[in-house]
Formats: C-alpha cells, sequence, structure tokens
C-alpha cells in the first residue's frame, strides 16, 4: 500500500511539471499563429482576471446590500426596540440568537462556551451540550469577532450578527459566480448566475424566513468548495493554481462540517458524484483520491472538535471513502496483466459498494450512537414502505419541506426562463458524456487538451462532475421540497455556464453537422447573443419587481406578542418554567430568558418526546391527564395559542389536533369521513371555560387575542 501511495504522489509530482512545461509552449505556439506579442496576451490575461475578478466581488456585495435593504424594509429595525427585533426571529432561529446573547453576557468567553457545554438553564430538568446538539460554532465565532473587533461601542449586537450572516450570502453567490466563470472561461456567466440567482431568491434561499438557520452559514462555504474543487478538476492546471484550489477545498471543507450538523449527508452526495466520475476514467484519479482524503481528515478533525460526535462515525461519507480507498489500494497492488486485476476494474463499482456498506453496518453494530433514528423511519415512511400514527412522524411529514415540490416551483422557474435552458445544457452535456464513456470502454483514450473545435465538452472532468451532482441533488429535490435550496443554486449556474460556454454550443454543432455557416464562428457569437438577450428580457421584466420589492412600504407587528412577552418580563417570577408549543417556547427563551419545558429541535429523541406530550394541551384529553404531564416537567405557566387550538388548516389532517386524535386514537371513521371522539373535549377549548375541574388545576393570569397564559397550581382546590 505505501508503494502505491508513492507511486501516486510520483506521478502527480511528475503531471505538475510536465503540465507547467506545456503550459507556456502551447500559448506561445497559439501567439504566434495569430501573430499576438507574449507581452499583449499577458495584458489581456490579466484585464480578463481583474474585471472577471472585480464583476464578482461586486456582485457579492450588492446581494448583500440587498438582502440587508430589503430585510430592513420588510421589518423596520431601525424604527423597532429591541424586543420587537427579537419577535422577528421565529422558531429554531430565536433559539440560536439566544445563545449568541447569552455569549455576549458571559463575563468572559470561556465562562460562555462552559455555560453553553453545560447548559441547566434553557430546558426544565435537562442539562445539554447546547454547543453539541444545535452545532453553536457559527455564535462561537460571531461573539469573539463581535468582543474582539471591539464592535460593542459601533453596532448594535443583533445588526452585528445579521451582517454576518448577510456577507456570507455574498461570499455564496460569488462562489457561484467564479464556478460559472470557471467552466465557462467568460465572466459573462457569472453575471447570468447571479442574475437568475436573485430572480430566483425564493427558490435558491432561505434567508427570508430564517437569517440564523445553519444552512445559511454553511452553504456559503460549500459553494466556495465547489468552485475550488472545479478549478482543482480541470485538466492541464499549473501548479500554483493547482495547490491554491487544494487549499481552499480543504478549508472550505473542514469549515463547512463544523458549521452544519447535516453536512456530512451532502458531502456524501459529492462523494457519490466523485466516485462514479473516477470509475468511468473521466477524472485523474490522484486527484479523486487526494479529496477522499480531504473527506478522511475532515469527518475525523469534526469527531473531535465537536465532542466526540459518533454520528460522525457511522456516517454513510466515511463508509463510501474508506471502501474507495480500500479499494483503489487494492487494484493498485495487484499485477496490472493478471486476470485478478482486470476482473478487479469490472467489478470496481460492486466492490466499492459492497464494502461500504457492510462497513457501515458494522460501525453501526460497535458503535454507539444517536444518529437520528427518526430520519431513517421518516424514510420508511415518505417511500411508503411503512404506516405509522406517531405524531411527531405524521407532522414532519406534513412539513412543506418535506412534501414533493408544487408545480408553482417549477411554474417559477419556467417563467425567470431558467428551466428550459438548464434542461438543454443538461440533455447535450449528458449525451457528451455518454459519448466519452462509450468510447473509454471501447478502449479510446481521452484528449489531454480539449480543444473548441473538437467538440467534445463531455470530456472535462469539472464539467462531468457537475452534470453528476446536479443531477443527485435533483432527484432529491423531487421528493423534498426542501432539497431545492440545495439543488437550484446548481440549476442556475450550470445553466449560466451553459449558455454562455462555445463549447457547448460546437459539440451541438458536431452533432447537427453544420456546413452553411462555420460552426467555430456561430459557437463564439452564440456564446455571446444568447445571454446578452436573456440578460436583457430578465432586466426588463424583473429589475422593476426587485426594486418595488426594495421600495414598497412592509409592515411587520405582533402586537399580541410583544404584550406577552412584556408580561412575562414583569410579572412572571425569575424560576419560572413555561410550556407551550415549541416555536412559541423559543421566542419566550429568547425574548425574556425564562426557562421552558421544550424547544423546537428534531435531532433528540427526548425533545421530541417532551414536544409531543406538551403539543397534548391541544388534544382531547383530561385536565388531570393534561396536569400530570405538565408538572412532570416542572412547568408553572401554560401558554394557549389560539391559531392552534382554532387551526383552520389547507390540508385537512396535518392540523396538530387532528394528528393529536389520530395518535392518540380518537379518530372515528363513518362512511369514509374521519371524525374525532372522546369522552373529553379538547383541553384548549374547555379551559377558556373556566369551570371544574379546569379550575382545579390552571387559573387563568393573563390573555389577549392570540395568547391564554394559565398558573399551574400546586395546591389543587376543588371547587364545584
Amino acid at each position: 500500500m505505501s508503494s502505491g501511495a508513492a507511486d501516486l504522489r510520483q506521478r502527480k509530482k511528475q503531471n505538475c511539471t510536465e503540465s507547467d512545461k506545456m503550459a507556456p509552449e502551447e500559448r506561445n505556439k497559439e501567439n504566434s499563429k495569430l501573430g499576438r506579442s507574449p507581452k499583449y496576451m499577458l495584458i489581456q490575461r490579466f484585464a480578463k482576471l481583474f474585471f472577471g475578478c472585480l464583476a464578482a466581488v461586486t456582485s457579492g456585495m450588492m446581494y448583500a446590500v440587498y438582502l440587508s435593504t430589503y430585510h430592513e424594509r420588510k421589518f423596520w429595525f431601525s424604527s423597532r426596540q429591541e424586543l420587537e427585533r427579537e419577535i422577528t426571529f421565529q422558531g429554531d432561529s430565536a433559539i440560536y440568537y439566544s445563545f449568541y446573547k447569552e455569549l455576549l453576557k458571559a463575563p468572559s468567553f470561556e465562562r460562555g462556551v462552559y455555560e453553553l457545554t453545560h447548559n441547566n438553564k434553557t430546558i426544565s430538568l435537562k442539562t445539554i451540550n447546547a454547543v453539541q446538539q444545535m452545532t453553536l460554532y457559527p455564535e462561537l465565532i460571531a461573539s469573539v469577532l463581535y468582543q474582539a473587533s471591539g464592535s460593542e461601542e459601533v453596532i448594535e449586537p443583533v445588526y452585528f450578527y445579521i451582517g454576518i450572516v448577510f456577507g456570507l450570502q455574498g461570499i455564496y453567490v460569488t462562489a457561484l459566480f467564479v464556478t460559472s466563470w470557471v467552466m465557462s472561461g467568460t465572466w459573462l456567466a457569472g453575471m447570468l448566475t447571479v442574475a437568475w440567482f436573485i430572480i430566483n431568491r425564493t427558490d435558491t434561499t432561505r434567508i427570508d424566513y430564517s437569517i440564523p438557520s445553519r444552512e445559511n452559514w454553511a452553504l456559503p462555504y460549500f459553494a466556495c468548495q465547489v468552485a475550488a474543487l472545479t478549478g482543482y478538476l480541470k485538466k492541464n492546471l499549473n501548479c500554483s493554481a493547482e495547490k491554491f484550489c487544494y487549499l481552499l477545498v480543504n478549508a472550505s471543507t473542514y469549515t463547512f462540517m463544523m458549521m452544519w450538523e447535516y453536512s456530512h449527508y451532502l458531502l456524501f452526495v459529492q462523494a457519490v458524484s466523485l466516485f462514479l466520475l473516477d470509475s468511468f476514467a473521466l477524472a485523474q484519479t490522484e486527484k479523486v483520491h487526494e479529496v477522499y482524503r480531504i473527506y478522511l481528515f475532515s469527518v475525523i478533525v469534526g469527531y473531535l472538535l465537536q465532542f466526540e460526535n459518533s454520528a460522525l462515525l457511522v456516517s454513510p461519507l466515511l463508509s463510501l471513502v474508506v471502501a474507495l480507498m480500500l479499494s483503489k489500494s487494492l487494484q493498485m497492488n495487484m499485477k496490472k496483466s493478471t486476470f485478478v486485476s482486470r476482473l478487479l476494474k469490472i467489478m470496481y463499482i460492486y466492490l466499492v459498494l459492497t464494502v461500504a456498506v457492510t462497513l457501515n453496518f458494522l460501525l453501526k453494530m460497535f458503535i454507539p450512537h444517536k444518529e437520528n433514528g427518526h430520519l431513517l423511519k421518516f424514510i420508511e415512511v415518505k417511500l411508503g414502505l411503512n404506516t405509522t400514527k406517531n405524531f411527531t412522524m405524521n407532522w414532519l411529514l406534513c412539513q412543506e419541506s418535506l412534501q414533493a415540490p408544487s408545480q408553482d416551483f417549477f411554474l417559477r422557474l419556467t417563467q425567470s426562463s431558467l428551466l428550459p435552458f438548464y434542461i438543454l445544457v443538461l440533455i447535450i452535456c449528458l449525451f457528451s458524456v455518454t459519448q466519452v464513456i462509450f468510447r473509454r470502454i471501447c478502449g479510446e483514450p481521452l484528449k489531454e487538451t480539449v480543444k473548441l473545435e473538437d467538440g467534445r465538452i463531455g470530456e472535462r472532468p469539472e464539467i462531468v462532475y457537475h452534470v453528476i451532482h446536479t443531477i443527485l441533488l435533483g432527484c432529491l429535490a423531487m421528493c423534498l421540497e426542501g432539497m431545492k435550496y440545495l439543488w437550484t443554486p446548481y440549476v442556475c449556474m450550470l445553466a449560466a455556464f451553459g449558455v454562455c460556454s462555445p463549447e457547448l454550443w460546437m459539440t451541438l454543432f458536431k452533432w447537427l453537422r453544420l456546413k452553411a455557416v462555420h460552426p467555430i464562428l456561430l459557437a463564439l457569437i452564440l456564446s455571446m447573443a444568447v445571454p446578452t438577450i436573456i440578460g436583457f428580457s430578465l432586466w426588463k421584466e424583473f429589475f422593476p419587481r426587485i426594486m418595488t420589492e426594495l421600495t414598497e412600504l412592509q409592515e411587520f407587528y405582533d402586537p399580541d406578542t410583544v404584550e406577552l412577552m412584556t408580561w412575562i418580563r414583569r410579572q412572571a417570577p425569575v424560576a419560572a418554567v413555561f410550556a407551550g408549543s415549541p416555536q412559541l417556547m423559543g421566542v419566550i427563551k429568547l425574548c425574556t430568558g425564562w426557562m421552558v419545558s421544550s424547544l423546537p429541535l428534531y435531532n433528540d429523541d427526548d425533545l421530541l418526546k417532551r414536544n409531543e406530550n406538551i403539543y397534548q394541551i391541544y388534544s382531547k384529553r383530561s385536565a388531570e391527564d393534561i396536569y400530570k404531564i405538565l408538572t412532570s416537567y416542572k412547568a408553572n405557566f401554560l401558554v394557549i395559542e389560539d391559531s392552534i387550538c382554532n387551526e383552520v388548516g389547507p390540508v385537512r389532517g396535518c392540523r396538530v389536533k387532528d394528528l393529536l386524535d389520530i395518535a392518540n386514537g380518537h379518530v372515528v371513521c363513518e362512511e369514509g369521513d374521519n371524525y374525532a371522539y372522546s369522552k373529553y373535549g379538547r383541553f384548549c377549548h374547555e379551559i377558556k371555560m373556566n369551570y371544574s375541574p379546569y379550575v382545579n388545576y390552571f387559573t387563568r393570569v393573563y390573555w389577549n387575542r392570540s395568547y391564554f397564559v394559565y398558573r399551574i397550581n400546586t395546591v389543587i382546590s376543588f371547587q364545584s
């Protein structure tokens, strides 16, 4: 195995040296043919690089400013009090920001981190490692930057926090710009990528709905990794550029792994793409295996820094990478002329998959882990392999992000002309890749350099990688609408690359066998004309809409929630524990700092069970049952939301009270219709009537149009 690794390193050094020698010679030959001096070409390349980088950075900065302006127009942050600003953070977003506030209030950073890793002031009767459980590394970094930069006297914490997220979104857009530019050779493709990304913002990012969500922190780093990987996979790359891309892939992969607990699943999809690329011998094997080593090292570093997170050890990413490296080392140590080595080459894909599945099974058997067991159950139910009455499972299945994408999604992509051009580019690239694979099976080697007149875009490894990657992400997006936020940005990038790439048009003209017009000239004209026409049409149709978004006055004000939080701050005891829906508990924790009985977190079995139990306040259970549930979590106050109690959902059977009736067996089927039946009335309705036995257990202390707050009696008085 050591000799095989040494051979790989030696070949890599030779390839690097050869590419460094060949690249200047080839450029000099081309320049001499065209009658251009090397000095002229150097100035031209520098100008192209300078203006391209300027356009990329400007695009990212303008997008960040656009997000900031839109956010200000939507929420009127600058004219709000702190409490009103904090209410704009909903659900899990509120929890992330509340921990950021706690870090800033701590006497020292070390003390703040300790309190988060041994947190017993958030959830009643439960001590959690919030950094590990909620992946709070973004908040740790933001708090360090805020305090180290001396920003306390310059900017408020909330502006600093959301400013970092908006800045990362600017980096996200810049990375997509660069990726499209590297693939097509023209920064016009980057401009078109950014235009499509912003126009389809509803389907490319969740920044409008949940600023602190983990994906908004993590995906910009993944986009940087993809941009660097695109450059790294290119043929005939000079040594300095290759080293830069390699280092950037390293750094961005490690950072991405630390920012999002589900990052290893996305890296697994990427690893499958590289595995298929390598299996068809369409890329340099040593480069692909260097990326595998980066994955391996990232998992190890992530495991250590995430408090020995065993989910990473049993992740499909680790199993696949280890299987790939074992299979490749086995192949390399075999003599090439032997029958066994040829058989291994044919059976390579089967061998890798078998070893990966076996290894993953063994790891899960011997390593104690909590690898989201509910996630596997969810997949079973989603695929129709199982049925369940479980409240949590059915509630997840009812979430919009876990449904199949709606027709409106495809209609929006079509109206912006993104989907038609993406399908066109994908079909041309797929056919070209299929041709290349067929030639490889027939024994024809790949060309060292693919020229424009060859019309073989499917021989470029970075293009093949993106085609495979976008197809895999597309398959996931067709199953779960939430996955569209991973897929659509790369749809924008691939479509923009295709219409701006002369090579893609040349590939198409080679198949059509054009004779009337010179195909190279026509390909160059179309690669400039088509994106220009698309750009002008997008400008004419969508630019006025974007400007209207920024100029129209929007109003987000929730007086009932403001009143509730104000009452809690003024009237509730400091040691009080509140119970209610997890989403509201997150806001109460952020705005008041009071302890709560549950949180909107779905990666912990105990918290999922808590959420289900406390949601029983909207079921048809007795006052005594509800009292026992709430007191078991040491709750002192109960908050009932009228919007959940009287919910009229668009889909019957997906309302919280419907799901609870199904889970509790309170549903009766008669003549094809379902009816909820129980000897008790719905608790959230009955408690408002103020009669026994409800008044014996609960005393109403505050109410407004949206919320009813009840004190849970410690001494039960049985009154008639």
